[in-house]
């Protein structure tokens, strides 16, 4: 006979207590293997791809994309004996002492709390019924068929096109709450605007005056703060109003910084690498650093004490369509100009396709944002938690400048950094961004270190 078994949410960081469902990778009637992914989430700290810790049919998803779910809910419902070949012989429920040996174990987070699945209110859309949790892992296997089995809004799928499921995700609108006013019940994207803006569906006596006059309401829209946003937004207000900041400025001349990577893109030794100033910069910080070991020192309030790091765990803001995330290059002070340039552009690449996984955004020491990139010259950037100093590069641009009492165009680039002033005081973080400069000026110096 069938054998059902729930595969609940893991917690895939310490720490965490709900994601986000992006997409499901199955659907009802799929075969899976064990460890095949299943569903891509969204935590607080990145897009993470899960894995199922049985073979079976799946029979039911029991969340939908874009729904918010707690840790340890239940997500997906599988037949783990499609065949009816190991029908269970009656047996007490094993003990709390002596687990069952089925009991899932590959992954982390699995318990027997009691959560629910749920989508927050919004404006306009009726909060959603919560759906009661199923049992941990842990406990017997689930023996009742699919249709006994928890459907989340009482098993009412609402009928929508992909991009309008979409918008209602955007504006934070709960689908189930809505009734489609096209033919069969289909919810349109008026419908969805409509609760958005926490009123009814326009009909056509109202569309005409809306469209003639001024309904600010139309012209807005609101996306809930969830995910790597929201953990973004909570640590910068903690940094920012925990750590005292102080902000330097230099301005620098890299004419030779980038005639020398020139000459580096046409040598062999670096052929099909990519270098770019970033790469530079990395460099730099961590030949500096050395130099000036408190800004890639932590305050430890609960200890009341320094932590001087001596490794360079070197953070690399990238904005992502998710949101800012910071990966980090580990060890970064050990690698070669070439090591760190490869490094560099496996984190971005990962980190632009949304794949960086939370591990690799923990413990760094330090870190760097590249402002250039979008053409501004420069900023004031905010200290990642954990950490004392952030430098920000800003664009090369062709500048008039002084060389030798003449007036001559050269590459010129502005670069700040943030420091905490209990850790670092304005002597350290002067040298330290003195020397950056120096090096990003004229790479040979690199030599007199």
């Amino acid at each position: 006979m069938p054998e059902y078994k729930q595969f609940p949410l893991a917690d895939t960081a310490e720490g965490l207590t709900e994601a986000d469902i992006i997409a499901w990778q199955v659907k009802p009637g799929d075969t899976v293997t064990v460890n095949q992914i299943v569903v891509e989430v969204e935590t607080a700290k990145a897009a993470v791809e899960l894995p199922i810790p049985w073979a079976g049919v799946v029979t039911e998803l029991l969340v939908e994309p874009g729904q918010t779910v707690e840790v340890g809910a239940p997500i997906l419902t599988i037949d783990v004996d499609p065949g009816g070949k190991a029908a269970p012989a009656p047996a007490a429920a094993p003990s709390a002492e002596e687990p069952a040996e089925e009991e899932m174990k590959p992954l982390v987070g699995y318990g027997s709390k009691a959560v629910v699945t749920q989508r927050r209110a919004r404006k306009g859309a009726a909060p959603a019924a919560p759906v009661a949790a199923a049992p941990a892992p842990a406990a017997p296997a689930v023996t009742a068929a699919p249709a006994a089995a928890s459907k989340p809004k009482g098993g009412y799928v609402p009928l929508a096109k992909p991009p309008v499921r979409k918008l209602a995700k955007d504006l934070g609108v709960d689908l189930h709450a809505l009734t489609g006013t096209a033919d069969g019940g289909v919810i349109t994207r008026d419908d969805v605007q409509a609760a958005a803006n926490g009123s009814a569906a326009p009909t056509a006596a109202t569309v005409s005056s809306v469209d003639n006059g001024y309904d600010p309401a139309t012209r807005e829209r609101r996306v809930p703060i969830k995910g790597v946003r929201k953990a973004t937004a909570a640590a910068m207000v903690q940094s920012a109003y925990t750590a005292p900041h102080v902000t330097e400025f230099l301005t620098v001349d890299v004419t030779p910084m980038m005639e020398f990577r020139e000459k580096l893109k046409k040598s062999r030794e670096f052929a099909g690498v990519k270098v770019t100033p970033l790469t530079f910069a990395a460099k730099a910080v961590c030949l500096a650093a050395k130099r000036t070991p408190d800004v890639n020192a932590v305050w430890d309030e609960a200890a009341q004490e320094i932590v001087y790091k001596d490794y360079v765990h070197l953070g690399i803001a990238a904005a992502t369509p998710r949101g800012l995330v910071v990966p980090k290059v580990r060890d970064a002070d050990s690698m070669s100009l070439k090591e760190l340039a490869i490094a560099l552009t496996e984190l971005t690449d990962v980190a632009r396709e949304g794949k960086t996984t939370p591990a690799a955004m923990l413990g760094g020491t330090i870190t760097i944002t590249n402002v250039g990139v979008f053409g501004v010259d420069t900023g004031t950037p905010i200290i990642n938690p954990g950490e004392s100093a952030i430098l920000c590069l800003g664009a090369i641009k062709d500048t008039p400048w002084v060389v030798d009492g003449e007036i001559k165009v050269r590459k010129v680039l502005q670069l700040s950094l943030s420091f905490d002033h209990r850790v670092v005081d304005g002597q350290q973080g002067s040298e330290f961004l003195a020397d950056v400069g120096a090096l990003l000026a004229d790479p040979a110096v690199a030599i007199t270190y």
